[in-house]
C-alpha cells in the first residue's frame, strides 16, 4: 500500500490543525478536534496519532444519533487526538480502522504555501502538500 500523508494546515485564526490522507486522496481521519496555536504542537499531535493508531484499545466505536458510525482514536491518556468520518455501514467503518491502522504511522507530512506560491503539481498529488 502506497503511503499515506498527514497535511498540516493554518485556520483562518491562525491555528493549525492536520488531516491524514490516504493513497487514494481521500481524507479518512479528520484530526481537527482540537486546534493548535503553534505548529510545533501540532507536529506532536501528528507524532500521537502515529504512536497510537496502531492498537485497537485506542479506537472508540460510535454511532451518531443519526444512524451512522464513526470512531475517536485516543492517546493513552484518553484525549482524543483524532475523529473519523461518518459511515454509512460497519463494513465501511471497519476498512476504515484496517486503513488508518496500515497507514497512519507514515512518517510523511506536507504543508501548504501561500496561494500565490503554489503550483499545478501540488493540486495533482494525491497528498496534498499544503496547508
Amino acid at each position: 500500500m502506497a503511503a499515506s500523508c498527514y497535511v498540516l494546515r493554518k485556520s483562518t485564526d491562525g491555528q493549525f490543525y492536520f488531516v491524514l490522507r490516504v493513497p487514494s486522496g481521500a481524507v479518512v481521519l479528520n484530526l481537527n478536534s482540537g486546534t493548535y496555536i503553534a505548529k510545533a504542537s501540532a507536529e506532536n499531535g501528528i507524532a500521537s496519532v502515529q504512536n497510537n493508531c496502531t492498537q485497537d484499545e485506542r479506537y472508540s466505536h460510535n454511532q451518531a444519533s443519526n444512524g451512522k458510525f464513526y470512531f475517536n482514536l485516543k492517546a493513552a491518556n484518553h484525549q482524543v487526538i483524532g475523529i473519523s468520518q461518518m459511515y454509512y455501514t460497519i463494513s465501511a467503518f471497519d476498512a476504515s480502522i484496517d486503513v488508518v491502522k496500515k497507514t497512519a504511522p507514515a512518517r510523511t507530512s506536507r504543508t501548504r504555501p501561500a496561494a500565490a506560491d503554489r503550483d499545478a503539481s501540488c493540486e495533482r498529488h494525491s497528498c496534498a502538500r499544503y496547508y
